[in-house]
């Protein structure tokens, strides 16, 4: 556990077409986490929730414990201009302080927002690298907080440079488990015969030290994926994969093993 002081965070997309597109797309989980522009925002509120029980930030919780409605108002007054996309970031103190941060988001088509997801024969895919060290699990790799430092050093180690850039690494952990992306969610198609109506897709499970991402509960909900240990050996050199998060919703990938190719 960090010796400095941190926050907890959630980070996601606030889009005022997101309500009309996921109407034309049937939720398979009850209530519907896509009923608002704010990107799963129920799973947002309720991960920073779990984060504030396990940190024992009482303060935090009674705040976050709020009923929802009052808490998109809340959120609302920090939205500028509710007629375009944002980035919006909440940052959570275990004092119950709440700061929010909305910043301009880039447009992107909605249909990545929800699952199934349909892979555009024009897409470009994202370098998905695999770290080179690993990474002990622990509650600031469950939880999603200010303490970044085992994610900003792998990508320094990929040699990413900017969260702008299309690439990001997998964090694996000491017994050569995939976790997670430093920004994302992985999925990948799964290696055994899939039976009918079964997920083709499967995702690293938490007990390999991954963070409880939004958008994984969502396409777990959906039953798009199940969960499945994934060793950094499972990877094959140029295999498609897909990545997932609350500001970018779902993104093509591809698995980099050999950078010199």
């Amino acid at each position: 556990m960090s010796s400095h002081p941190f926050q907890i965070v959630s980070t996601l997309r606030y889009d005022p077409a997101l309500p009309n597109v996921v109407t034309q797309r049937g939720a398979k989980s009850s209530p519907d986490p896509l009923n608002t522009p704010y990107y799963l925002l129920p799973y947002h509120q309720d991960r920073l929730r779990n984060a504030a029980r396990y940190f024992h930030w009482d303060s935090a919780l009674k705040f976050l414990e709020q009923d929802f409605t009052q808490f998109v108002r809340y959120l609302d007054t920090f939205i500028p201009d509710k007629g375009r996309p944002w980035r919006v970031r909440l940052v959570v103190d275990d004092t119950g302080d709440c700061k929010v941060e909305a910043d301009p988001a880039a447009r992107i088509e909605l249909e990545n927002f929800v699952v199934p997801f349909i892979i555009s024969p024009v897409s470009t895919p994202w370098r998905v690298y695999v770290d080179t060290a690993p990474t002990t699990p622990s509650g600031l790799t469950t939880h999603k907080t200010t303490a970044r430092g085992d994610y900003a050093a792998a990508r320094t180690r990929l040699g990413i440079a900017s969260p702008q850039d299309s690439a990001d690494v997998l964090l694996v952990n000491p017994n050569g488990e995939i976790m997670e992306g430093s920004i994302t969610t992985p999925y990948f198609r799964r290696r055994e015969q899939t039976e009918q109506n079964e997920p083709e897709w499967v995702t690293p499970p938490l007990s390999s030290g991954g963070n409880a991402g939004t958008s994984r509960r969502y396409a777990l909900a959906q039953d798009f994926c199940r969960e499945q240990v994934i060793t950094a050996a499972d990877l094959i050199d140029g295999e498609i994969c897909l990545l997932s998060n609350g500001v970018r919703g779902f993104i093509l990938g591809r698995v980099v093993l050999n950078r010199k190719a």
